[in-house]
C-alpha cells in the first residue's frame, strides 16, 4: 500500500480489464499501540504508511478514472481520528490525516463530480482490534 509505483501499476492493470475507476473503497489499515518513548520510528512509517500514504496513493492513481466516471472514493477511518487514545498516537494521527485528506478531495473533485467522503466508526470487532489491549465495549452488529 504505501509503494506509489506498486499501486500505479495496480489501478493500471485493473482499468485495462475493467475500464476507468468508478468507486475505490479505502479500507486498508493498521494498528499499533505503545508509549510514544517506546514507539519506534519502525512502527511510526508502517502505520502511516498504510493508513495514510497508501490512502493518498490510490486516491492519486484513480483519480483520472474517477473523474471520467463521477465516481466515488469513500474512505474508513475512525473515530479515533478526533480523540485523543493513550498509546495510539501513531494510529489517531494517520486518521485524522486521512479525515484531512478527504475533506481536501472532496474539495478538488467536486468539479469534476468525484464525490468523496469519510466513515468514522467506533470501535468494530475485528482481529485487528482483538489484537491489542483496548477493552472497548462493543456490541454485535
Amino acid at each position: 500500500m504505501a509503494d506509489g509505483e506498486q499501486v500505479r501499476r495496480f489501478f493500471a492493470e485493473v482499468e485495462a480489464l475493467l475500464g476507468p475507476t468508478d468507486v475505490v473503497v479505502l479500507n486498508a489499515g493498521v494498528l499499533e499501540r505503545g508509549p510514544i518513548e517506546e514507539f519506534t520510528d519502525e512502527q511510526f512509517d508502517r502505520v502511516l504508511g498504510v493508513n495514510l500514504r497508501g490512502a493518498f496513493l490510490c486516491a492519486r492513481a484513480a483519480w483520472k478514472g474517477l473523474a471520467r466516471n463521477r465516481g466515488r472514493l469513500i474512505a474508513m477511518g475512525s473515530i479515533s481520528g478526533t480523540l485523543g487514545t493513550a498509546e495510539a498516537a501513531a494510529y489517531n494521527a494517520s486518521k485524522w490525516g486521512l479525515t484531512g485528506l478527504v475533506k481536501s478531495l472532496a474539495e478538488e473533485g467536486r468539479e469534476a463530480g468525484i464525490f468523496c467522503a469519510a466513515v468514522l466508526p467506533g470501535s468494530v470487532d475485528t482481529d485487528m482490534l482483538r489484537k491489542t489491549p483496548f477493552e472497548p465495549q462493543m456490541t454485535p452488529t
